[in-house]
């Protein structure tokens, strides 16, 4: 199945999780990111257990320091 991760189109497998995907593209041990999901904000606590679904459009943020 394909989802849609900040505008850039991925091949993954059905019920991939969160997690998963951020370990994929290799984000998995940064911190300081956020995901969203069909622009809903999930939970770190719950990237482990949320499946993702086909044409799902997720967006993943990354703070950055600054002023």
């Amino acid at each position: 199945m394909e989802v849609l991760v900040n505008n850039k189109l991925y091949a993954v497998q059905q019920g991939t999780t969160i997690a998963a995907l951020l370990q994929f593209i290799q984000l998995s041990a940064q911190k300081g990111i956020a995901v969203a999901v069909n622009n809903q904000v999930v939970p770190r606590n719950s990237w482990n257990d949320q499946s993702l679904q086909p044409s799902d459009n997720i967006t993943i943020i990354r703070a950055t320091q600054g002023g």
